[in-house]
């Protein structure tokens, strides 16, 4: 009995690009599901901070890996990777196509080939490294990165604190470079990826990245980040609009600076989403508001390979 080809479409972009408006109507026309690629939208206790899907988005669609995990829990690239597969087991069950939507490209890749089996080392100095973090700044933990592994410093983002310490917890705790377990092989998946990028020019991606930080502000950020003051030093909250206000919560600046903080952040933020994804030619770019010229593309890549498969 013939199977046919499943399809991954991915939705990917800088922040506040409008991705999951995209998906939902994306995964209304060829009625299926969306999995997040988000990895801050993934904890429950991160709401306003994170732009999650409102309550009407997500009973529009049906979302996947959305407010599942805790920030006290340790949740990695590699976890993310089994769990969407295992997921997409089930999904294919019913659909040919599932959607995965979001702007974390390290999770994408993980999902699209495969993550390295790193070793398990001690928590004590993951600990250790946050609170270096919070006494010297990234800075230091850069400059102990590059002395320690050279290769892995070149190759990430270094303004991203958790990779950074991801990377220093694995060299310290084996005494080998984080690099040294990067997976050499092509990891072969059961799924064809048609992946779509999302972007608009600079000036009004950087206007919408301003006027989403303003409504965040007012639909209750600050009290939100109030709410985690006291679990600043998880990894989970070392994230932009959550580290600004609690340097304002902590009198370090004011609430004036804090926000404006956030909207330069989030747009360097975005600026090295977009630096990370272009480094992967294969994406097709479009404005999100021509998001419907992105179904004649689907459908013809679906084409294509149906005619190959058939043959």
């Amino acid at each position: 009995m013939s199977v046919h080809p499943k399809y991954l479409v991915i939705i990917a972009g800088p922040t506040a690009v409008g991705k999951t408006s995209v998906a939902i109507q994306l995964a209304k026309y060829f009625n299926t599901e969306i999995i997040s690629a988000d990895s801050r939208q993934i904890f429950k206790e991160l709401n306003i901070g994170v732009a999650r899907p409102s309550e009407e988005e997500l009973k529009e669609v049906k979302h996947h890996l959305i407010a599942t995990k805790s920030i006290h829990e340790y949740f990695s690239a590699g976890e993310y990777e089994r769990e969407v597969l295992a997921l997409l087991d089930e999904l294919y069950k019913k659909n040919d196509l599932v959607i995965l939507c979001g702007g974390t490209g390290f999770y994408i890749n993980a999902v699209l080939s495969g993550f390295d089996e790193i070793p398990i080392v001690d928590d004590n100095i993951r600990t250790s490294l946050n609170q270096q973090f919070q006494e010297n700044g990234i800075l230091s933990l850069q400059e102990q990165l590059k002395i320690l592994d050279e290769k892995t410093y070149h190759s990430i983002d270094l303004q991203n604190t958790q990779r950074v310490i991801r990377a220093l917890e694995i060299c310290i705790g084996t005494g080998k470079p984080f690099s040294d377990f990067k997976i050499q092989k092509e990891v072969r998946r059961n799924f064809i990826p048609i992946k779509i990028g999302l972007n608009l020019d600079k000036e009004i991606l950087q206007e919408r990245i301003n006027v989403r930080v303003d409504k965040m502000m007012r639909d209750g950020l600050l009290e939100e980040a109030q709410s985690l003051h006291a679990y600043q030093n998880l990894n989970a909250l070392q994230t932009v609009g959550y580290k600004e206000l609690f340097d304002f919560i902590n009198k370090k600046i004011s609430l004036k600076e804090a926000i404006e903080l956030i909207k330069i952040h989030t747009r360097q933020y975005a600026k090295r989403q977009l630096t990370f994804f272009n480094k992967h030619p294969d994406y097709s770019w479009l404005n999100p508001n021509d998001w419907n010229n992105s179904i004649p593309f689907i459908e013809n890549i679906i084409k294509k390979n149906e005619e190959e498969h058939s043959k």
